[in-house]
């Protein structure tokens, strides 16, 4: 018996044209997310509402269900680059949107990594001190990225400042890294699912004894930053500022100062 003639094979010109094809259909359905956008922003400016649209637990959750659904022939990277510029581009669509900058002593990874959080189209000014980027971060569409730089404890001073929230660590996906800056803004933080809360004490006991401590309250709790008598830590979950087991923690001045999605890791 002869063999079985081989499949035709598609040329390279149909391979163009299919591609050529797809992205002609994926600039449509952008354009038309994009208008759905601009109808939210017109029915929040209908209703008189003209608060801050950044909802940073909606948009983890919406990465998270695509990245754990997605194909395992896309990457993680493409997933999260891609829609973080779509989300970033929707943001700015309904109102008011920049971003003021303090990069401490690696300004150029700090700026990398809000552009990968951001996007590329919003408006990033730099800051010369942390109260800056605080300043700007208090105003309508304000996002401040800090650097957490080891020498400079700014994330300290949030425990004065009520209305302005951590949100974010970046980056979002932990193959790009350690947490090198946080975001802050004058908004509300909710849980994502699966999420970390920033904790700041003077306690002056070592680290480790302090993750001790906290562990036996009932958080699991790691080091993020210590400088200037005061210790940054992140706690495992979503902890509310009212924790009646904070009340039990270490230190004189201390507190919550916001909370994030953990790291995507999928």
């Amino acid at each position: 018996m002869g063999e079985k003639p081989a499949p035709e094979t598609a040329s390279l010109d149909d391979v163009r044209a299919r591609i050529d094809a797809i992205d002609d259909q994926m600039l449509r359905l952008v354009a038309e997310r994009a208008g759905l956008a601009s109808s939210v922003a017109k029915a929040k400016r209908a209703a008189g509402e003209h608060s801050f649209g950044l909802r940073p637990a909606r948009e983890a959750q919406i990465l998270r269900r695509l990245l754990i659904g997605k194909d395992p022939a896309v990457s993680s990277e493409v997933v999260i680059a891609l829609w973080r510029q779509i989300m970033a581009d929707s943001l700015s669509r309904q109102g008011a949107f920049h971003i003021s900058l303090w990069g401490g002593r690696n300004l150029v990874r700090t700026v990398e990594l809000a552009r990968l959080r951001f996007g590329a189209a919003v408006a990033i000014r730099g800051a010369a001190r942390p109260e800056d980027a605080f300043s700007a971060a208090r105003t309508l569409g304000g996002v401040g990225v800090l650097a957490l730089a080891s020498d400079t404890p700014w994330w300290g001073k949030l425990l004065a400042e009520p209305k302005l929230n951590v949100f974010a660590s970046l980056p979002c996906l932990r193959r790009w890294g350690p947490a090198a800056a946080l975001a802050v803004a004058q908004v509300e933080v909710e849980p994502s699912g699966r999420d970390e809360t920033f904790w700041v004490t003077d306690a002056p006991q070592q680290s480790t004894v302090l993750i001790e401590h906290l562990g036996h309250i009932g958080f699991a709790a790691e080091l993020l930053g210590d400088a200037g008598g005061l210790k940054l830590f992140t706690l495992a979950g979503f902890v509310q500022k009212d924790d009646e087991r904070l009340k039990l923690a270490p230190g004189r001045l201390k507190g919550v100062i916001g909370a994030a999605s953990m790291p995507f890791d999928v």
